[in-house]
């Protein structure tokens, strides 16, 4: 019955059965030939592996309710993701396999907790204790829309409504106060409050004197997300330098690291190349609070603030940010699961060079593509290589916006099979890698550099290194940091 029966223009049936025909679309991109199925008028269809032994089961009613609807596409994505989860795709032996000279010592398994805690953040901590630490202060916050309790009420209506503190000024970080923009933003006055909005990235990313007249304090309260170049990190670290030189107190109200507070990676900044996407020399991956950040940059970079940081309670190291109780909120335009905060210190990478990281998709930081990219070459390679935690899937996408605009792309979806596994930045040289020795002519690979700021990294990618070369060469530095951060860890 599904013996391949030889059709016009190499199409294959068997008998009743689809193998390889202009019907095959639920096949996906990885299921091999020799693999069968069909599909329904309403848009169902099954699909069976016998090597595998998996069969994909795909329910719609793609008529209603007016008939016009199509999910062609729809199920061979989940066929395509099905695959990568339970199989590796077959690949030329023209790509080399992985080394195995060297292998890093296995890392120790990130203990997940089956149930949800109850994290209080460091304004729910304030909230509770009365406000106590701001009694009698003239406050400058600088906040955004994540700057809220654990019951959603904003940081700036509880601090505007706190006893015996006067809130006196708004900072806003990229983005805005709503944190909704994607381009630098001016001075705003806020319309509940009628206090003055001062932004931080605009013509002026630190708080000057005329701002900060008549405060004493500074609070801080936004959500990280746990890369170097994200940059609300360095509009703190800013900030902090200019309450230090002005005598004023600075409050940081701790947030959870979203993508846990233990893992640490990749290469620590150049001193040479810090900038507002490297405040300080840090790893791509830090695996530190917001607060532990602050106290680090506070003492290490000699600032001498009166700095105080009002702890969470309930908040463990190991947790991601969906063990936390917590309501997710887009810290950032792009910036919308937890699943693209986990691929972002990798995957971010890639879009100071000429391929798209998904911005104007809805999935940024869970694709990447290019018009010139052969997504399934790429994800072939990709998966051949046995990277830890995730798959990869060939796809096709135009973005709205951003990098190739209303350009098609060829690219790759980048499934995430296991979470505690995964290293993003590890994954984020893996794919530098393939492109490089792909299209050596085409990914411009010299603004590679620009977020990864680490000048032996770009080298070694640039002479044609692996990937475990390139993670060797930044180990010692990084070891190095991890003693420094001990130091300021208050979890």
């Amino acid at each position: 019955m599904v013996e391949s029966r030889g059709l016009p223009f190499q199409e294959m049936r068997g008998l009743g059965w689809d193998i390889n025909t202009g019907y095959s679309s639920n096949r996906g991109d990885l299921f091999p030939i020799g693999s069968f199925g069909h599909t329904g008028f309403t848009g169902t269809s099954f699909w069976i592996d016998p090597t595998s032994q998996t069969f994909v089961i795909f329910l719609s009613n793609r008529v209603h309710p007016d008939g016009r609807g199509d999910v062609t596409s729809l199920r061979g994505r989940v066929a395509s993701i099905v695959a990568a989860a339970i199989r590796r795709p077959p690949l030329p032996e023209l790509w080399p396999a992985p080394p195995t000279i060297w292998r890093e010592p296995e890392r120790p398994r990130v203990r997940e907790s089956p149930e949800t805690a109850t994290v209080l953040n460091g304004i729910d901590v304030l909230r509770r204790d009365g406000f106590r630490l701001l009694e009698g202060r003239r406050v400058g916050l600088i906040t955004n829309h994540t700057g809220r309790a654990r019951d959603g009420t904003s940081t700036i209506d509880l601090l505007a409504r706190a006893p015996n503190v006067t809130l006196v000024a708004l900072f806003s970080p990229e983005h805005g106060l709503r944190g909704q923009a994607d381009e630098p933003v001016g001075d705003t006055v806020d319309e509940k409050t009628g206090l003055p909005v001062y932004s931080l990235y605009g013509p002026r990313r630190r708080p000057t004197a005329e701002m900060l007249r008549g405060l004493d304090t500074l609070v801080f309260d936004i959500q990280d997300i746990g890369a170097r170049f994200y940059t609300y990190i360095t509009t703190m670290g800013y900030a902090l330098e200019e309450a230090a030189a002005r005598g004023i107190r600075f409050i940081v109200l701790d947030r959870p690291n979203p993508i846990n507070g233990q893992d640490v990676e990749g290469p620590v900044a150049d001193p040479e190349a810090l900038s507002f996407t490297a405040y300080h020399s840090i790893p791509i991956r830090h695996g530190m609070t917001i607060g532990e950040l602050a106290l680090l940059f506070n003492a290490e970079r000699r600032i001498g603030a009166d700095l105080h940081v009002v702890k969470m309670e309930g908040w463990r190291r190991e947790y991601w940010f969906d063990q936390t109780g917590q309501e997710w909120v887009n810290p950032s335009p792009n910036m919308r699961s937890l699943t693209a905060a986990t691929l972002y210190p990798g995957i971010a990478l890639l879009e100071t060079t000429n391929v798209s990281v998904g911005r104007g998709t809805d999935r940024p930081f869970e694709v990447f593509g290019a018009p010139w990219m052969d997504g399934r070459r790429v994800a072939e390679a990709l998966n051949r290589r046995g990277i830890p935690g995730v798959r990869f899937v060939p796809i096709r996408f135009t973005p709205r916006a951003s990098t190739f605009a209303g350009e098609e792309c060829g690219g790759v979806a980048i499934v995430i099979t296991e979470r505690a596994a995964v290293r993003p930045v590890r994954l984020g040289i893996e794919i530098a890698v393939v492109l490089r020795r792909l299209y050596p002519e085409t990914w411009r690979i010299e603004a590679f550099g620009r977020l990864l700021a680490h000048r032996r990294t770009l080298e070694l990618l640039n002479s044609g290194a692996d990937a475990e070369t390139i993670e060797r060469a930044w180990q010692a530095e990084l070891e190095r940091f991890r003693q420094i951060r001990r130091r300021y860890l208050l979890y």
